[in-house]
Protein backbone atom coordinates (compact mmCIF):
# COMPACT_ATOMS: atom_id res chain seq x y z
CA UNK A 1 0.00 0.00 0.00
CA UNK A 2 1.56 3.50 -1.27
CA UNK A 3 1.51 6.35 1.28
CA UNK A 4 -1.25 7.71 -1.22
CA UNK A 5 -3.61 4.94 -0.51
CA UNK A 6 -3.15 4.91 3.35
CA UNK A 7 -5.76 7.81 3.81
CA UNK A 8 -8.41 5.60 1.69
CA UNK A 9 -8.26 2.93 4.16
CA UNK A 10 -11.81 2.33 5.39
CA UNK A 11 -13.24 4.44 2.81
CA UNK A 12 -14.98 3.60 -0.27
CA UNK A 13 -12.08 4.50 -2.59
CA UNK A 14 -10.07 1.90 -0.81
CA UNK A 15 -8.17 0.63 -3.95
CA UNK A 16 -7.74 -2.92 -2.33
CA UNK A 17 -11.98 -3.02 -2.75
CA UNK A 18 -11.28 -2.60 -6.56
CA UNK A 19 -8.29 -4.72 -6.88
CA UNK A 20 -9.83 -7.85 -4.87
CA UNK A 21 -12.90 -7.42 -7.38
CA UNK A 22 -10.52 -7.48 -10.09
CA UNK A 23 -9.01 -10.73 -8.78
CA UNK A 24 -12.89 -12.37 -7.94
CA UNK A 25 -13.70 -11.27 -11.92
CA UNK A 26 -10.45 -13.08 -12.90
CA UNK A 27 -11.62 -16.12 -10.84
CA UNK A 28 -14.97 -15.79 -12.59
CA UNK A 29 -13.88 -15.63 -15.75
CA UNK A 30 -11.14 -18.74 -15.60
CA UNK A 31 -13.52 -21.12 -13.34
CA UNK A 32 -17.16 -20.09 -14.62
CA UNK A 33 -18.38 -22.50 -12.12
CA UNK A 34 -16.46 -22.19 -9.09
CA UNK A 35 -18.90 -20.62 -7.31
CA UNK A 36 -21.85 -22.39 -7.88
CA UNK A 37 -19.59 -24.31 -5.57
CA UNK A 38 -18.33 -22.16 -3.08
CA UNK A 39 -19.51 -18.32 -2.33
CA UNK A 40 -16.73 -15.75 -2.63
CA UNK A 41 -17.59 -12.13 -2.91
CA UNK A 42 -15.07 -9.06 -1.93
CA UNK A 43 -16.90 -8.69 1.65
CA UNK A 44 -17.38 -12.03 2.39
CA UNK A 45 -14.97 -14.00 5.18
CA UNK A 46 -13.95 -17.15 3.67
CA UNK A 47 -11.86 -18.57 6.17
CA UNK A 48 -9.01 -18.21 8.60
CA UNK A 49 -7.01 -20.95 7.60
CA UNK A 50 -5.18 -18.37 4.96
CA UNK A 51 -4.67 -16.56 8.63
CA UNK A 52 -2.93 -19.75 9.53
CA UNK A 53 -1.50 -19.79 6.40
CA UNK A 54 0.52 -16.47 7.69
CA UNK A 55 2.62 -19.25 9.69
CA UNK A 56 3.23 -21.62 7.96
CA UNK A 57 0.09 -24.00 8.70
CA UNK A 58 -3.22 -25.67 7.87
CA UNK A 59 -4.20 -28.15 5.11
CA UNK A 60 -4.68 -24.76 3.09
CA UNK A 61 -1.49 -26.29 1.05
CA UNK A 62 -2.91 -29.50 0.39
CA UNK A 63 -5.47 -27.93 -1.61
CA UNK A 64 -2.91 -26.36 -4.04
CA UNK A 65 -1.71 -30.29 -4.95
CA UNK A 66 -1.19 -33.32 -3.67
CA UNK A 67 1.80 -32.92 -0.88
CA UNK A 68 2.01 -36.02 1.35
CA UNK A 69 5.71 -34.66 2.92
CA UNK A 70 3.38 -32.01 3.95
CA UNK A 71 0.64 -33.74 5.67
CA UNK A 72 2.89 -35.76 7.12
CA UNK A 73 4.81 -32.82 8.85
CA UNK A 74 1.86 -31.45 9.50
CA UNK A 75 0.40 -34.39 10.84
CA UNK A 76 2.91 -35.05 13.29
CA UNK A 77 3.04 -31.50 14.77
CA UNK A 78 1.65 -29.91 17.40
CA UNK A 79 -0.80 -27.18 16.25
CA UNK A 80 -1.16 -25.15 19.03
CA UNK A 81 1.31 -22.40 18.06
CA UNK A 82 -0.39 -21.71 14.68
CA UNK A 83 -3.56 -21.57 16.36
CA UNK A 84 -1.89 -19.31 19.25
CA UNK A 85 -0.87 -17.15 16.24
CA UNK A 86 -3.74 -17.17 14.67
CA UNK A 87 -5.51 -15.87 17.87
CA UNK A 88 -2.90 -13.02 18.17
CA UNK A 89 -3.82 -11.93 14.46
CA UNK A 90 -7.68 -11.83 15.77
CA UNK A 91 -7.26 -9.48 18.22
CA UNK A 92 -4.80 -7.55 16.40
CA UNK A 93 -8.03 -6.92 13.49
CA UNK A 94 -10.53 -6.53 16.42
CA UNK A 95 -8.10 -3.55 17.50
CA UNK A 96 -8.01 -2.00 14.24
CA UNK A 97 -11.54 -2.80 13.24
CA UNK A 98 -13.68 -3.07 16.51
CA UNK A 99 -16.15 -6.41 17.29
CA UNK A 100 -16.91 -8.32 20.12
CA UNK A 101 -17.16 -11.48 19.01
CA UNK A 102 -14.82 -13.95 16.70
CA UNK A 103 -16.82 -16.46 14.43
CA UNK A 104 -14.45 -18.73 12.80
CA UNK A 105 -15.23 -22.21 9.92
CA UNK A 106 -12.72 -23.97 8.58
CA UNK A 107 -12.99 -28.24 7.62
CA UNK A 108 -9.70 -28.11 9.51
CA UNK A 109 -10.87 -27.68 13.09
CA UNK A 110 -12.57 -30.97 12.76
CA UNK A 111 -8.78 -32.68 13.42
CA UNK A 112 -7.82 -29.89 15.87
CA UNK A 113 -10.69 -30.02 18.54
CA UNK A 114 -8.63 -30.37 22.05
CA UNK A 115 -6.86 -27.53 20.08
CA UNK A 116 -9.23 -25.49 20.09
CA UNK A 117 -10.58 -25.98 23.49
CA UNK A 118 -7.04 -24.68 24.45
CA UNK A 119 -6.49 -22.19 22.60
CA UNK A 120 -9.41 -20.45 22.76
CA UNK A 121 -10.76 -21.65 26.45
CA UNK A 122 -14.62 -21.39 26.60
CA UNK A 123 -15.12 -21.33 22.57
CA UNK A 124 -18.78 -22.44 21.55
CA UNK A 125 -18.32 -24.95 18.71
CA UNK A 126 -21.13 -26.32 16.01
CA UNK A 127 -19.79 -29.42 14.43
CA UNK A 128 -22.09 -30.18 11.27
CA UNK A 129 -22.41 -33.94 9.86
CA UNK A 130 -23.39 -35.01 6.48
CA UNK A 131 -22.97 -38.31 4.32
CA UNK A 132 -19.37 -38.46 3.69
CA UNK A 133 -20.17 -39.82 0.29
CA UNK A 134 -21.61 -36.43 -1.01
CA UNK A 135 -19.21 -34.58 0.96
CA UNK A 136 -16.17 -36.84 -0.74
CA UNK A 137 -17.62 -36.13 -4.12
CA UNK A 138 -18.23 -32.36 -4.02
CA UNK A 139 -14.64 -31.83 -2.20
CA UNK A 140 -13.75 -33.92 -5.15
CA UNK A 141 -15.01 -31.59 -7.74
CA UNK A 142 -13.88 -28.82 -6.12
CA UNK A 143 -10.16 -29.41 -6.31
CA UNK A 144 -9.89 -31.05 -9.84
CA UNK A 145 -11.77 -28.06 -11.22
CA UNK A 146 -9.67 -25.53 -9.24
CA UNK A 147 -6.46 -27.30 -9.79
CA UNK A 148 -6.66 -25.67 -13.35
CA UNK A 149 -5.24 -22.84 -11.98
CA UNK A 150 -1.96 -24.59 -10.70
CA UNK A 151 -1.25 -27.40 -12.60
CA UNK A 152 -1.05 -29.10 -15.95
CA UNK A 153 -2.08 -31.57 -16.89
CA UNK A 154 -4.25 -31.90 -13.91
CA UNK A 155 -3.99 -35.41 -12.32
CA UNK A 156 -7.97 -36.22 -11.46
CA UNK A 157 -6.64 -39.55 -10.29
CA UNK A 158 -3.96 -38.43 -8.21
CA UNK A 159 -6.49 -35.75 -7.00
CA UNK A 160 -8.27 -38.39 -5.85
CA UNK A 161 -6.88 -40.99 -4.17
CA UNK A 162 -5.38 -38.18 -2.11
CA UNK A 163 -8.20 -36.75 -1.03
CA UNK A 164 -10.13 -39.61 -0.19
CA UNK A 165 -7.50 -40.62 2.00
CA UNK A 166 -6.93 -37.40 3.65
CA UNK A 167 -11.12 -36.83 4.31
CA UNK A 168 -10.87 -40.49 6.05
CA UNK A 169 -8.37 -38.79 8.37
CA UNK A 170 -9.74 -36.03 9.25
CA UNK A 171 -13.39 -37.59 10.10
CA UNK A 172 -11.82 -39.79 12.38
CA UNK A 173 -9.74 -37.58 13.88
CA UNK A 174 -13.46 -35.62 15.14
CA UNK A 175 -14.65 -39.14 15.79
CA UNK A 176 -11.98 -39.59 18.43
CA UNK A 177 -12.10 -36.11 19.82
CA UNK A 178 -15.62 -34.95 19.98
CA UNK A 179 -15.42 -35.15 23.30
CA UNK A 180 -12.76 -32.58 24.06
CA UNK A 181 -15.65 -29.83 23.66
CA UNK A 182 -17.98 -30.22 26.90
CA UNK A 183 -21.52 -30.63 25.65
CA UNK A 184 -22.95 -27.36 27.32
CA UNK A 185 -20.93 -25.39 24.82
CA UNK A 186 -21.37 -27.59 21.29
CA UNK A 187 -24.15 -28.59 19.08
CA UNK A 188 -24.08 -30.89 16.25
CA UNK A 189 -26.39 -30.23 13.49
CA UNK A 190 -27.39 -32.81 10.38
CA UNK A 191 -27.31 -31.49 7.30
CA UNK A 192 -31.08 -32.93 6.40
CA UNK A 193 -32.09 -30.86 9.38
CA UNK A 194 -30.09 -27.64 8.46
CA UNK A 195 -31.78 -27.90 5.02
CA UNK A 196 -35.33 -28.76 6.34
CA UNK A 197 -35.38 -25.56 8.29
CA UNK A 198 -32.65 -23.40 8.91
CA UNK A 199 -33.29 -21.04 10.60
CA UNK A 200 -34.49 -22.87 13.33
CA UNK A 201 -31.00 -24.61 13.81
CA UNK A 202 -29.58 -21.31 13.63
CA UNK A 203 -31.76 -20.35 16.48
CA UNK A 204 -30.15 -23.15 18.40
CA UNK A 205 -26.86 -21.94 17.41
CA UNK A 206 -27.56 -18.68 19.00
CA UNK A 207 -29.24 -19.95 22.06
CA UNK A 208 -25.83 -21.81 22.75
CA UNK A 209 -24.16 -19.30 21.74
CA UNK A 210 -25.47 -16.93 24.53
CA UNK A 211 -26.49 -14.99 21.32
CA UNK A 212 -29.60 -12.43 20.99
CA UNK A 213 -31.70 -13.58 17.76
CA UNK A 214 -32.49 -10.14 17.36
CA UNK A 215 -35.19 -8.75 14.37
CA UNK A 216 -31.87 -7.43 12.54
CA UNK A 217 -30.38 -10.48 12.63
CA UNK A 218 -33.62 -12.28 11.42
CA UNK A 219 -33.48 -9.46 8.84
CA UNK A 220 -30.33 -9.84 7.45
CA UNK A 221 -30.67 -13.91 7.03
CA UNK A 222 -34.07 -13.30 5.23
CA UNK A 223 -32.09 -11.20 2.83
CA UNK A 224 -29.09 -12.95 2.48
CA UNK A 225 -31.38 -16.08 1.65
CA UNK A 226 -33.56 -14.08 -0.48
Amino acid sequence: RTAAEAGLVGTDDDPRIARCDMALGAMDVLMPYFKRMHEMTTWHVHEEIQLLAIDVSTMLFDTMAPMPTWRDYYLAHDQTPHYEHLRLQLQCLQHLRGGRRWLLKSPQHLEQLPVLERVFPGVTVVVTHRDPVPVTLSMLVMLCYTARMHRSPVDCDEIVDYWVDRLDLMLQAVVRDRAAIPADRSLDVRFDDFMADDLAVTERVYELAGEPMTGEARAAMADYLD
